[in-house]
């Protein structure tokens, strides 16, 4: 039953048989052609239901669709009551902010997500080609799509969460091979293969481009993840400082919800100047503009409220961020990171555009399970509740344990070499099942060089040395060390550089 246009209460109650040409209502009338009394029945595009001054379509569903009136469901061209309560009935729509309040209580709402660029080319292969093949008249053993085919179509020809756009871009190149086939343009016993480059010949200039995602760490840029009515994407927030009198602007066709957002991020930056290294002064002698790039598309929502912190951040310190990290996150004045909806999406662009280091809200940790396990695997996801968590990661939880009883095990004391660099947060699990050790301490101030350093680079920190040796038990059995942690942090991933 399509709803779409729909503005007429008597196209769901019926007519009264006093008036001329009066008939059931809609609901009657499917029962009557499905011919039993519990039949499913869909109701398409509830969202899209209109209304003037003959009533309204989306009143007349409440007595439908409510489980305690629908068994004395009265149609005005049988007035009679009518049991509705073994129907089963299946709304579709679109969005919900047009659906009345009163008729989504009545309703138990499952919100889909969009397919992947995985479940699309699937779809593609089993369902969409075979059936533009019959519709065009083309052997499909005469005509075959390439992965990546498929894959530059969904990306540069379509900008959707279905594959209703897909099927007619599909269709377009079917129509123009047998066209060329009719006219003798091709050999009657070939087969046409049609690759990334054949989808560009055959559809023509590229309507949508990926968005250019600076690969290279910058000072005030960073990668956030918005969600859209077709999917996720990647924003872009840059930041920087100019001489002025402590004023923010904001540019980039930004909604009020982001504005606030974005007042909330520095708020919060001015109350954690000290922590993160900010000289206060700035606050007060510059000036802080927050732009988002593509200014003709408006954009709004809480979620881009860590990534401005941290760009703020980024400008503030002069620090770098570095490109392949993106984040989202909705944050307060205390600095705390709310959860956000559109995980899922938000992911799966990040996946797309090849940013594999992700930063998301605690809460939604258990979001997780929503996101394909191909994707999951590839991703290296940094689950935050802070914003200072986010501006300086470490990607391994922090944890204690009691220092063993070696006496317990009978140890002689040799040496070995453990590392602790300078936070002593994160330790490292040993276990050995012939030999165990004793800890016998020997400080040594040394240094060492981070990731990608050069010789002569000032040292980033010091290094505590502590040196430690294992032996054999002189016993012929000897038992396991179970429980053996020795020392060190592993200060990884880290957002600044």
């Amino acid at each position: 039953m399509a709803l779409g246009g729909v503005h007429d209460e008597a196209e769901i109650r019926g007519h009264r048989r006093t008036y001329i040409g009066s008939m059931p209502g809609q609901v009657i009338q499917l029962l009557k052609r499905a011919g039993t009394v519990n039949p499913v029945i869909l109701l398409d595009e509830v969202d899209k239901l209109g209304r003037d001054y003959r009533g309204d379509p989306s009143a007349a569903l409440l007595e439908v669709l409510d489980p305690e009136q629908n068994c004395t469901f009265r149609d005005h061209y049988l007035d009679v009551d009518y049991d509705l309560s073994s129907v089963f009935f299946i709304a579709t729509a679109n969005v919900l902010h047009s659906i009345p309040a009163p008729l989504q209580d009545r309703l138990e709402i499952l919100n889909l997500s969009g397919y992947t660029e995985r479940e699309k080319t699937e779809i593609a292969k089993r369902h969409l080609i075979p059936k533009q093949c019959e519709n065009t008249g083309i052997d499909p053993k005469k005509v075959s799509f390439s992965d990546d085919g498929i894959l530059e179509v969904i990306r540069h020809y379509t900008r959707e969460s279905g594959v209703r756009t897909l099927e007619r871009q599909i269709g377009s190149c079917l129509r123009k091979i047998a066209r060329k086939s009719v006219a003798g343009l091709l050999p009657a016993d070939s087969s046409v293969i049609i690759d990334a480059a054949k989808a560009r010949e055959l559809l023509g200039t590229v309507k949508y481009r990926d968005q250019d995602i600076a690969r290279e760490g910058e000072v005030g840029l960073v990668n956030g993840l918005a969600w859209t009515e077709v999917g996720g994407d990647v924003l872009q927030v840059e930041a920087t400082l100019v001489k002025g009198k402590g004023d923010i602007t904001l540019t980039g066709k930004l909604g009020e919800v982001m504005q606030e957002s974005a007042r909330a991020a520095l708020t919060c930056v001015r109350s954690r100047a000290e922590r993160l290294g900010i000289d206060s002064t700035d606050f007060r002698e510059k000036d802080l503009h927050i732009h988002v790039p593509e200014g003709a598309i408006p954009k709004d929502g809480p979620s881009a409220g860590i990534t401005m912190a941290v760009a703020m951040v980024s400008a503030l310190t002069g620090k770098r961020v570095r490109g392949d990290v993106a984040m989202t996150g909705e944050i307060t004045l205390r600095g705390k990171v709310l959860p956000i909806g559109g995980l899922k999406e938000k992911l799966l662009a990040a996946h797309r555009f090849g940013l594999n280091t992700l930063v998301i809200p605690r809460d939604n940790e258990k979001d997780l399970a929503d996101i394909p396990e191909e994707v999951r695997d590839d991703l290296k996801i940094n689950i935050v509740d802070d914003i200072e968590r986010c501006c300086f990661m470490r990607s391994n939880p922090t944890f204690r344990t009691p220092k063993p009883n070696f006496r317990r095990y009978g140890l002689r004391i040799k040496r070995a070499a453990i590392f602790r660099r300078r936070s002593n947060k994160v330790l490292t699990r040993f276990r050995d099942e012939d030999h165990v050790c004793r800890v016998h301490q020997k400080r040594v101030r040394t240094g060492a060089l981070g990731h990608g350093s050069e010789a002569g680079d000032r040292v980033p920190w010091a290094v505590e040395r502590r040196e430690v040796v294992l032996d054999k038990l002189a016993s012929p059995t000897p038992r396991p060390c179970t429980n053996f942690l020795v020392a060190g942090t592993n200060a990884i991933d880290q957002l600044f550089f």
